[in-house]
């Protein structure tokens, strides 16, 4: 029996909820031009104008491919419940007059 003037029930202590973890990937993609007159600089301005919320553009670089021609090499991360490689491979493949085709050269979860 409790004594006067106390309660039974103990203190609770209310857990701050953990924060949600989110899946996301580091890709490299491979991005193909037509021929060694495409003008690189441009075909990479037009890939990064691509956003969209959970892409982050990161380092790229051009690779020689062969006879003159080199192609765009660049990371990316990305949420993946919200950018995936079909969306991204869509969208840069759109800009036709620079691109050729494109390829996932990696793909790893963070």
């Amino acid at each position: 029996m409790p004594f006067a003037g106390t309660t039974t029930s103990s203190p609770t202590r209310r857990r701050r909820p953990e924060p949600a973890l989110v899946a996301k990937s580091s890709i490299l993609l491979d991005v193909k031009p037509w021929d060694d007159e495409t003008d690189m600089a441009k075909l990479e301005e037009c890939v990064r104008s691509i956003q969209a919320d959970g892409l982050v553009w990161g380092s790229s670089k051009l690779v020689p491919v062969g006879y003159g021609i080199k192609k765009l090499q660049i990371q990316c991360v990305v949420e993946d419940d919200k950018v995936g490689t079909d969306m991204l491979e869509e969208q840069i493949t759109a800009f036709e007059d620079y691109v050729q085709s494109m390829d996932v050269a990696a793909f790893n979860k963070i």
